[in-house]
């Protein structure tokens, strides 16, 4: 599955437009991440925990975008975005979303 933020690929033809296809993930923090997000937070630095909590995320939700776009028939997602939005407190969703669409070579 050819996964890109670009409308069209170089060297491939649009053979099927099959529509919008997505995927999302939402988590909560960690108590014993978010004493750790504490401290970084006093002292300053990268909050790895956090970073790591967004990179599953953003895992997950794109492989259930490829999920949905494989169910329908496509060998491909263009124009790919994502987003993220706080849920509730300590919760945050990744949603990701494109266009899936059946490429041919040029």
């Amino acid at each position: 599955m050819l996964i890109s933020n670009l409308e069209f690929l170089p060297g491939y033809k649009i053979k099927r437009h099959l529509g919008l296809v997505q995927g999302s993930s939402v988590r909560a923090k960690h108590v014993g991440r978010d004493l750790m997000a504490t401290l970084k937070n006093i002292f300053g630095g990268e909050l790895t925990a956090y970073t790591e909590l967004l990179q599953d995320s953003r895992e997950e939700a794109t492989a259930r975008l490829v999920e949905q776009a494989t169910s329908i028939g496509a060998n491909a997602v263009l124009n790919v975005r994502f987003s993220t939005s706080s849920i509730a407190a300590g919760a945050a969703e990744i949603f990701v979303y494109g266009t899936a669409v059946e490429l041919e070579d040029d």
